[in-house]
């Protein structure tokens, strides 16, 4: 048997096959569970196996990936590991590699096009075998994903539509989550409805807006531009919480008229309802406020967050199994004709509408800005008197 000062080293092959009496090539077929292990009787194997336990063998994976000329890793590129959007849409890429052999190797850019482009660059050395691109507002002015193509390696952008990339993407239906939340602030009686629209350069502010849009149309719903604000650049630090906040701050001190907020996601709807608070307004009672997304923080703020909900926990489940139905086709020529014909695909999944207690229905119509609650109870007074 090995002595103490044995277990201060990696266990080998070498050390597993002297201790278990077998050769090394058997040992090897054993653990690695080569096809030919078949042909090793189960007693040997469970001998081998039993002895590669008890020194606390674990397999090489570097020697692996020489041999197999394999890395099994699968590269992913995060832009902000900070923003609630891309840890769940992680999650959901975690619980599909999972059960596999495959392991995550994850990048984060920090928002950051250099640091995007060298991050490219590594994960073609270490032979990642597959990338998802968890994406923002990064990949839209440039592409550094050739040598992913020419490599053919499978590619999947989560979030974003990367199809001019040449890149299969799958995203929530941002214009149908739009035309929802429209649909549900005037269902609810709601027709001065504000909205505080998203980064210019992201393709999701525009298509959410013609979503609202749409409704609106359909419905003789008037959106006056008064009642239109815009978030500033994505990587703007007053952008998200902060620029909700803002822009809804500013439109109560110019006195618009609104009872109602479509925010482009969540964090800026939060950031509506601190301005509303402020402000001596009630959510919802004076003014009702909708975000997109879904995150965590909307289900715990006081009030809930009625939100329009992307699915990203599916979308990165799914995306981990494109990628990996890709490397599960080992014909080489099959494999090129379905990269290209997947490479330019856009999958749109569904929003879902889920209400919380931040939005009302609209109870009193009136013609002034929403009042607060002391507003109200000094109607009710007045009321009183009169009777």
């Amino acid at each position: 048997m090995l002595t103490q000062n044995h277990y201060t080293k990696r266990i080998t092959l070498a050390d597993v096959a002297r201790v278990s009496g077998f050769s090394i090539s058997t040992v090897s077929l054993v653990l690695n569970e080569a096809p030919l292990s078949r042909y090793v009787a189960a007693s040997t194997k469970e001998h081998i196996r039993a002895v590669a336990s008890k020194l606390g063998y674990r397999p090489d994976a570097a020697a692996r990936s020489l041999r197999s000329r394999r890395s099994h890793t699968i590269g992913i590129m995060v832009s902000d590991i900070s923003d609630p959007f891309c840890t769940l849409i992680l999650q959901g890429i975690e619980k599909a590699l999972h059960p596999t052999t495959y392991l995550p190797i994850i990048m984060i850019a920090h928002n950051q096009r250099k640091q995007f482009g060298r991050h490219l660059e590594m994960m073609m050395e270490r032979r990642v075998e597959g990338l998802i691109l968890v994406a923002n507002w990064l990949f839209g002015e440039f592409d550094q994903l050739a040598d992913f193509r020419k490599s053919q390696i499978p590619m999947v952008g989560v979030g974003r539509d990367l199809t001019a990339s040449r890149v299969r993407s799958l995203q929530v239906d941002n214009e149908a989550g739009g035309y929802a939340a429209a649909r549900h602030l005037y269902d609810l009686g709601h027709r001065k409805i504000a909205v505080l629209r998203g980064p210019s350069e992201l393709a999701d502010s525009d298509r959410r807006w013609n979503g609202i849009q749409r409704f609106a149309s359909e419905v003789g719903l008037p959106l006056a531009s008064k009642r239109v604000g815009q978030l500033p650049a994505a990587d703007d630090p007053t952008s998200g919480f902060e620029g909700g906040y803002r822009l809804i701050s500013a439109m109560i001190e110019q006195g618009v008229e609104f009872t109602a907020v479509i925010a482009f996601d969540d964090l800026t709807g939060l950031g509506a309802i601190r301005a509303l608070r402020q402000t001596g307004r009630y959510v919802p009672e004076d003014c009702s406020v909708i975000g997109f997304d879904d995150v965590p923080h909307a289900a715990v703020n006081t009030p809930g967050l009625t939100t329009i909900r992307q699915p990203m926990e599916e979308m990165g489940s799914l995306a981990a199994k494109w990628v990996l139905d890709s490397l599960a086709d080992t014909k080489p020529s099959h494999t090129a004709t379905e990269t290209s014909s997947l490479s330019g695909t856009l999958h749109l999944l569904p929003p879902e509408l889920v209400i919380r207690q931040s939005t009302t229905r609209r109870l009193i119509d009136i013609r002034t800005a929403p009042v607060t609650r002391l507003g109200v109870a000094a109607q009710g007074r007045s009321r009183r008197k009169k009777e």
